[in-house]
């Protein structure tokens, strides 16, 4: 399991259709709530399902990958 925290941007594996593959983090929970920072679509995702679509993390403006933020349950 992944620590995602509100106001993280994700970089997600695929792009969205606008084109943008960067979004920021709104709501944590079971669900998180995504905001495309290219065109303003916001989508909420269960965390399981985002979590194997992320590439990388960017918190506080350094950029992680993964593994490097996983929490051991």
């Amino acid at each position: 399991m992944l620590r995602i925290e509100v106001d993280d941007v994700l970089v997600l594996k695929k792009k969205h259709p606008c084109g943008s593959s960067e979004w920021k983090v709104t709501r944590v929970g079971v669900d998180i709530g995504i905001k495309c920072l290219g065109c303003g679509r916001f989508v909420m995702i269960p965390r399981r399902k985002l979590e194997r679509k992320i590439r990388e993390v960017v918190r506080r403006g350094i950029r992680l990958k993964p593994h490097q933020i996983a929490v051991e349950i």
